[in-house]
């Protein structure tokens, strides 16, 4: 029995998502078995996606980091403010 390909197509087979951008990274070695891990114990996935995700945290995190900060200085300036008025 042969296979015909003569049609085929190259490429993938699924689209990439327009937002993702492809990058060249190196990373620790611990870091990379850390995240296959996690995805093996999880019983499948992709370890790129959990390191995007990571990434992703580690983002959202600052920023709530900078909020945070930034509403103290503004509650203590208005406190400073109302008691020297």
């Amino acid at each position: 029995m042969t296979e015909d390909f003569s049609k085929g197509k190259r490429g993938a087979v699924v689209k990439p998502d327009p937002n993702k951008v492809r990058i060249t990274i190196r990373l620790d070695g611990d870091i990379v078995n850390h995240f296959k891990e996690l995805v093996n114990k999880a019983g499948g996935g992709n370890y790129q996606t959990l390191i995007n995700n990571a990434l992703q945290e580690h983002i959202k995190n600052q920023n709530k980091s900078l909020e945070k900060t930034l509403r103290k200085v503004i509650r203590d300036e208005l406190h400073e403010f109302k008691r020297a008025g």
